[in-house]
């Protein structure tokens, strides 16, 4: 198996369900990162990143500075 093989289904977050247009799915990868797709345009490309960049993205968006939602 490879590292960016896909290991679980794509999932979208609950809180992008409904009406919500943008929207990201993520599935988990052989070496424990993340594979990220746009869930408008699934054939459009898929993003890798390896557990230690996935981990530094959620630890950016606990600690708030992304910018998101400001």
């Amino acid at each position: 198996m490879k590292d960016q093989d896909i290991v679980t289904p794509f999932a979208k977050a609950t809180a992008s369900q409904g009406e919500q247009q943008n929207c990201v799915e993520v599935a988990h990868t052989a070496n424990g990162g993340r594979a990220v797709r746009d869930s408008k345009n699934r054939d459009g490309g898929t993003q890798f990143y390896t557990p230690a960049e996935w981990t530094a993205f959620l630890d950016g968006l606990k600690a708030g500075g992304l910018g998101l939602g400001r």
